[in-house]
């Protein structure tokens, strides 16, 4: 069973790092060549704290197997750390987030009918969550271009 999941988070997260390689292509100029080393680093991280969520037996989330595996590898005292550093510094956190934010949009979409299970309240909730963060995310934008001069 472990190998399964391996080989589907694999396959999962290679497609995240493909689309993310030409997200960060189309978004901030730098070439795929140049950032397949740090996408494969994060992969790896990322694989390996999933494959520690599933093989030790406390209740702690893959996320947090993640950071630490991400803040160990990248340590100055860790051999090998400068490169890692450095190949991870050529993919941009929004190039990532753009993938993983759209594939949470699909499984919402996916389980609409789990979701209105909740409750109209949850869909109102929800509703209004998004509406904040997107006003709340203009009204940043819109304030920090205007300090920077840019509109």
């Amino acid at each position: 069973m472990l190998l399964k999941n391996i080989q589907e988070w694999t396959l999962l997260l290679v497609i995240f790092g493909f689309t993310a390689l030409l997200g960060n292509w189309a978004g901030y100029e730098i070439l795929p060549l140049a950032a397949i080393p740090g996408m494969i680093v994060l992969i790896l991280v990322c694989l390996a704290g999933f494959i520690l969520r599933e093989l030790i037996p406390i209740n702690f989330p893959s996320i947090a197997y993640i950071s630490i595996i991400g803040v160990l590898v990248s340590m100055p005292w860790m051999p090998g750390s400068e490169k890692v550093v450095e190949w991870t510094n050529e993919v941009q956190l929004l190039a990532l987030a753009t993938p993983i934010l759209a594939y949470a949009g699909i499984s919402i979409g996916r389980s609409w009918t789990d979701f209105v299970k909740l409750g109209w309240r949850s869909i109102v909730v929800a509703s209004l969550v998004m509406i904040g963060t997107f006003l709340g995310s203009a009204i940043i934008a819109e304030i920090i271009l205007r300090i920077q001069g840019i509109i």
